[in-house]
């Protein structure tokens, strides 16, 4: 008797790849009733294992050869036995794969294989837990800028979409810890989880830290009072939407001016942005404060700000601040500019 959790197991299998178990477990049959046969022929009439193998794919083929050697009565019952589960199990094969073509299964087990080879070899990657209103907007603005973007979503109607749009993606459980480690997050840059289910982001946080402890983590959160508990499970970031939105609105409200300012620099529709740049410790800004950098004079660009290696940040630093190894320069400039800059960092 099987216990409920193989029972459970099992059906969990069947349900993920439908139609193609059906196929396998008919081979798995196929191949239970050829060695049947081999068993029958050799042992119990005593013939080579040539002859039987012989006999056993003219008998399952049906090619309507007749037998090698003289059949007993036993013998020819547990033929017949052979010939009904072998035809019926053939048919039953037959049945499976007609189906797999029907209803795209086997299209989209290519598919899938192949998606799942563009995500073996990507490195630094982004993963996205969830593609739903917040996570299309991260994977959009995201795609942007680096086109190693994997997104785990479940729902059929966003699967579709993904598919539609182009977006490398794993659907399943983003909870799943076999579904996370298909999706590279051993090797991933950052992971979005952008879940609705609060214990399901905390889930995720906890599996990502777990798997690849240097990995930045960004948590959605729909309550203030739950940005402890995600930080606290390795949440490097906790953002709460609503509360972005709110503040946005109210500074839309306020400072009109400002934000349409920011808008045009971060969106992009002028020829303006506003960029982090790390300074690797063998620039040839490094040890020079900003003065005797000439960043301003030959480059044109605005330094807001300035986070040290340490974490700590230096806003509207003055000529005389010394930029070092590691430091995170914010800045404000044209597009060409940033592209001249980042040659020499």
């Amino acid at each position: 008797m099987r216990s409920p959790l193989n029972i459970a197991r099992i059906r969990a299998i069947q349900d993920k790849w439908g139609p193609l178990f059906q196929l396998v477990l008919g081979l798995c049959i196929m191949c239970v009733v050829f060695l049947a046969g081999l068993i029958v022929f050799m042992f119990v009439e005593g013939w080579s294992f040539i002859d039987s193998f012989y006999m056993m794919v003219i008998t399952l083929s049906t090619v309507g050869f007749g037998e090698i050697h003289p059949l007993s009565d036993r013998a020819r019952l547990l033929t017949a036995m052979i010939i009904i589960c072998g035809v019926g199990n053939f048919a039953y094969i037959v049945g499976s794969f007609s189906r797999m073509l029907v209803d795209g299964h086997l299209h989209k087990l290519l598919w899938r294989r192949k998606v799942q080879r563009r995500i073996d070899k990507l490195d630094n990657h982004y993963i996205i837990c969830g593609y739903g209103r917040i996570g299309c907007v991260v994977v959009q603005e995201i795609l942007k800028v680096s086109p190693d973007v994997v997104v785990i979503e479940h729902a059929p109607e966003l699967i579709e979409q993904l598919k539609r749009e182009g977006i490398m993606h794993l659907a399943g459980d983003a909870t799943d810890d076999g579904l996370l480690v298909a999706a590279g997050i051993k090797r991933a840059k950052s992971i979005v989880t952008a879940l609705t289910d609060e214990a399901a982001n905390v889930y995720v946080t906890l599996t990502a830290r777990q798997l690849n402890p240097g990995i930045s983590i960004i948590a959605r959160a729909n309550n203030a009072s739950h940005i402890t508990r995600l930080e606290f499970a390795g949440a490097n970031k906790v953002v709460l939407p609503h509360l972005i939105g709110g503040v946005r609105m109210a500074h839309t409200v306020l400072r009109p001016t400002v934000t349409d300012f920011l808008d045009l620099a971060i969106r992009g529709n002028i020829d303006l942005q506003l960029e982090q740049l790390l300074i690797s410790r063998n620039s040839v800004f490094v040890g020079k404060n900003l003065m005797d950098s000439n960043i301003r004079k030959e480059f044109d660009l605005i330094i807001v700000a300035i986070k040290r290696e340490s974490g700590e940040l230096v806003f509207n630093p003055g000529p005389r601040e010394v930029l070092c190894g590691g430091d995170t320069v914010i800045t404000l400039g044209r597009q060409t500019d940033l592209q001249r800059i980042c040659e020499l960092l």
